[in-house]
């Protein structure tokens, strides 16, 4: 169990700190100031002047691939673990949980933003949506 722990938290700090920043562009980490209060930040790669990027559209899918399936394995564990009583790999489950949904949440606020970012673009696609609807009925009255 403990080389199972600490196997996860190799895998952590490797796509927190490794793999994401050289795959897709992203970091994020905690920074605690002066004062005692713990920030989080979140970055992603700016674009080249040229507009060129360094990672490849595969090497992406791939890393959002795994980011994403790896707490779902995690979790359909977890619900293994405590249908079936052991207990014992609970502990273990649930590490695999928190630190594969940790990394999962700091990615998805690294490409998304912030929780501002993420409603302004919501309400924007679904203003989009509305107007995309709107203006293709206006085009089947019209004609």
């Amino acid at each position: 169990m403990v080389t199972i722990i600490l196997l996860l938290s190799c895998d952590f700090w490797a796509v927190k700190n490794v793999t994401g920043r050289l795959m897709v562009g992203l970091r994020w980490w905690n920074q605690v100031d002066d004062d005692g209060r713990s920030h989080w930040v979140f970055e992603a790669r700016k674009v080249s002047a040229q507009g060129s990027k360094t990672s490849s559209e595969a090497e992406s899918r791939i890393f959002w691939l795994g980011l994403i399936t790896c707490p779902m394995i995690w979790v359909i564990f977890a619900f293994s673990a405590l249908f079936s009583f052991k207990v014992k790999w609970l502990a273990v489950v649930v590490m695999g949980v928190v630190l594969q949904g940790a990394n999962l949440y700091g990615y998805i606020r690294c490409k998304v933003g912030s929780r501002k970012n993420l409603t302004s673009m919501a309400t924007n696609y679904l203003g989009k949506q509305f107007l995309r609807q709107t203006v293709a009925k206006e085009d089947q009255t019209a004609s």
